[in-house]
């Protein structure tokens, strides 16, 4: 059995997966068998063949396949967001705990031995094909109502804050995150498959490395860049002179640590 849990919200299942030896094979198998035949193919009657069960069984814990999907990509956010804690932890400024939180995003994922029932690795390829289709749907807003994005919200209200603190005026932060979570799994899906639509090379290695650089990039310029045109164009007062002065010497500040 596992030692780590998360508290995920009981509107994703019938009965928490996480706390019985079924039901944490049923959350690795259905791993492996969406991640190997796609969430289209994927079946409950699949699933309970794999695990020598019945999909009677199947049903006390998830009420269809598509609350299957909600709870592990919200178990994957869970777990992303636990990273960056343990890697931001003890860090001062919102600058470094960027640094940590872009680069847990970017990282070649690895399997984690504290939660032994998941594999992380095929999880994440699931995150990057399947992301998509656990909001494109008609029931969007009632399983918003319901609370089953809670995850994905949660780490990125958690990251928008840090982005505040380093800049109190910038005026979008939560559409930097959520641009920035699912920029870091799109780039990942295009450099296998649409490789046109990228930049980050061919070799994996390649690729995680060329994506960290991309997302921090892509903070810094959008953070601190729409002060300059908004100043060329008459919208910032004289007044704010002073202020574009210390965002200009404090980003020196933050390039400098987002490259060492």
């Amino acid at each position: 059995m596992a030692t780590l849990y998360f508290k995920l919200n009981p509107h994703l299942y019938l009965r928490d997966p996480q706390q019985t030896e079924l039901g944490q094979k049923i959350i690795n198998a259905s791993v492996v068998l969406i991640d190997t035949l796609g969430f289209e193919q994927f079946t409950f009657k699949k699933l309970a063949e794999e695990i020598d069960s019945t999909e009677a069984s199947i049903y006390r814990y998830f009420e269809n396949k598509h609350r299957l999907l909600l709870y592990l990509v919200g178990w994957y956010w869970n777990w992303i967001e636990y990273q960056i804690d343990m890697r931001t932890s003890n860090l001062p400024s919102p600058q470094e705990k960027l640094k940590a939180c872009i680069q847990v995003l970017a990282s070649e994922k690895k399997f984690d031995a504290s939660f032994d029932f998941i594999d992380e690795v095929a999880l994440h390829r699931i995150v990057i094909a399947e992301l998509d289709k656990t909001y494109l749907t008609k029931q969007v807003d009632s399983d918003n109502k319901e609370g089953l994005f809670g995850g994905f919200k949660l780490l990125g209200k958690k990251i928008s804050s840090w982005v505040i603190e380093m800049n109190p005026t910038f005026p979008y932060p939560d559409a930097l995150v959520s641009t920035v979570l699912l920029a870091a799994k799109q780039q990942l899906f295009f450099a296998a498959h649409l490789p046109s639509l990228t930049n980050l090379g061919k070799g994996v290695s390649q690729q995680h490395m060329a994506l960290e650089n991309f997302l921090q990039l892509l903070l810094l310029l959008l953070i601190f860049s729409f002060l300059i045109p908004n100043f060329l164009f008459g919208i910032i007062s004289i007044e704010s002179i002073f202020s574009i002065v210390i965002y200009l010497v404090l980003s020196v500040e933050i390039l400098f640590i987002f490259i060492y």
